[in-house]
């Protein structure tokens, strides 16, 4: 809970570093401005809160109606006026606060949905939006950076992104190194793998397809740089 509050916190800073008409303004994912940034971490709150309403009640609710829905909302977000769009980050990150210290403590066990369809206990949301809070600071692009991220968090989103690779079977060949650890995650058993290496930030930088720079590359397929990550989300 500390680092869903602590992202949270430097979020809103980001956010508040930005003027109403820096909202405007480009991010790192491709086609969303500040607008949008800030509408999806608005209304993924909202979404988290209807999880936790879920496994309180035993009333399925899920986080979206469907993925056009969630899309739609988001659009719709960043239409809103300045202030509009700061009190829907900062109303719903209350709500879900609320409904998190509200949860009966065996309903955090309980069972629920994500967008993604895994099942999940209750109290994987947490983690959740620790994951969209300090990831999309980054992308607002006005300072934040991945060694802003606190390292426990930096080293679960990386066993997340290369978890997801590995079910899909993207990762065949590919190995991650990071310096200064004895991490390593990827396809260790290739004979002659792809090796990506750098710092804890970079290399999730990287991974979560935010960009290559402080990473190395070596084995197939790096002539000509590192190659991008496999698809994350």
């Amino acid at each position: 809970m500390l680092q869903a509050r602590r992202g949270t916190a430097f979020f809103a800073r980001k956010l508040n570093e930005l003027s109403d008409a820096e909202l405007d303004g480009g991010t790192l994912l491709p086609g969303w401005t500040r607008r949008h940034v800030v509408a999806h971490v608005g209304y993924n709150a909202r979404a988290i809160a209807r999880l936790i309403e879920w496994a309180a009640t035993g009333v399925e609710t899920p986080m979206y109606a469907s993925p056009e829905a969630r899309n739609y909302e988001i659009d719709f977000g960043s239409t809103l006026s300045p202030i509009a769009l700061r009190h829907l980050f900062d109303h719903s990150a209350v709500h879900l606060n609320v409904e998190w210290r509200d949860l009966p403590a065996d309903a955090w066990h309980h069972k629920v949905k994500t967008a993604q369809g895994r099942i999940v206990p209750a109290e994987e949301t947490v983690w959740m939006r620790t994951r969209e809070v300090w990831m999309h600071a980054v992308d607002l692009d006005n300072g934040a950076t991945f060694s802003d991220i606190p390292a426990p968090v930096l080293e679960r989103l990386l066993k997340d992104i290369t978890g997801a690779w590995h079910t899909r079977g993207t990762d065949t060949g590919l190995l991650i190194k990071v310096t200064g650890t004895s991490l390593a995650l990827g396809d260790s058993g290739a004979a002659d793998p792809t090796t990506v290496t750098g710092p804890l930030p970079a290399v999730v930088e990287w991974a979560a397809g935010r960009g290559s720079r402080g990473v190395t590359a070596t084995g197939p397929g790096t002539t000509e740089g590192t190659p991008a990550a496999p698809k994350w989300i």
